[in-house]
């Protein structure tokens, strides 16, 4: 049948899709989050880079250290990309409906992806937050469980949310950029791919990654700063009756801008773009992998 005849796919597949890709990419590129956090939490001017940042906590905390952290963003990751990417097949053929458009446009592709970020933020924001103090080079939490019982014991049930317009931001503009290149890439492998007559299953999954890693990296150029104040107001312990320092995602751009320079705004940006750029082609390559398979298994009219 052809592609454009398929019919889509339920709910719980798209859901599945995400999940499986969700948790292979997280397994996969881990450590190199530990390193950017830390980056990012430096403030004043930087005392390493990745490899400096990496080689010191191997050195000093143990090479485990690379995973400390991982049961919060383990146990998001399978919802998240989930709501990702069932968000974002929600919103496109919202979208379409509402425009009368009778395939994916451009322009639609980018407003589909914010839409699917901002939703994806609403998921994510408490997890972040109980990862973010664990990976602090400073943290003395116990694990997840105690991160959340002084959270809330200190700051109420509300604490578990500091942070959420600065994740808003972040993942309303990765996901702007992640599906906006996708789609643009697509259409511009395509006519190369048809002339050469390698429409095969190898040849679809290779364009995913690629398209996939070009999106990663332009999400990445995009979202960075904002990834950086998201990661300063979670970290930063709060002082009953002070001010936090950074509160407002935008004025905090500002004030970090002002006081460490614009190169302040991408710390950490090497290893994010190194794990989200080929992290976002094995994403999608898993992705669209999986849902292959399902729709194989679930055979007309679904192929």
């Amino acid at each position: 049948m052809a592609t454009d005849q398929r019919k889509p796919l339920p709910f719980i597949a798209n859901f599945a899709a995400g999940a499986i890709a969700g948790v292979s990419e997280i397994l996969t590129f881990y450590p190199l989050d530990v390193v950017k956090t830390r980056m990012q939490l430096e403030t004043g001017k930087a005392k390493h880079g990745m490899v400096g940042t990496l080689s010191s906590i191997v050195r000093e905390e143990g090479f485990g250290r690379l995973y400390r952290g991982l049961v919060p963003p383990l146990l998001l990751e399978a919802p998240k990309r989930a709501v990702k990417f069932a968000a974002n097949d929600f919103w496109g053929k919202t979208y379409m409906g509402l425009s009368g458009e009778s395939k994916m446009t451009q322009q639609l592709s980018i407003l589909t992806g914010c839409s699917a970020g901002a939703t994806e933020s609403f998921v994510v924001v408490p997890f972040e937050l109980v990862k973010i103090k664990l990976q602090d080079k400073t943290s003395t939490f116990t694990g997840p469980i105690d991160v959340v019982k002084q959270v809330i014991r200190k700051e109420g049930p509300l604490g578990l949310y500091a942070g959420m317009e600065a994740t808003f931001w972040r993942h309303l503009w990765w996901n702007g950029g992640y599906f906006g290149c996708i789609h643009q890439v697509r259409s511009m492998m395509t006519p190369a791919e048809a002339s050469l007559q390698q429409c095969t299953q190898q040849g679809q999954l290779f364009n995913n990654f690629v398209s996939g890693s070009i999106g990663g990296f332009v999400g990445t150029v995009i979202n960075t700063p904002f990834d950086v104040v998201k990661s300063r107001i979670q970290g930063t312990a709060k002082v009953p009756g002070v001010a936090p320092k950074y509160n407002w995602t935008y004025p905090a751009l500002i004030t970090i801008m002002r006081e460490e320079g614009p190169a302040a705004l991408y710390k950490g940006f090497l290893p994010k773009v190194l794990r989200l750029a080929p992290g976002g082609g094995v994403l999608l390559l898993v992705v669209e992998f999986t849902l292959g398979v399902f729709r194989k298994a679930l055979g007309p009219p679904y192929i």
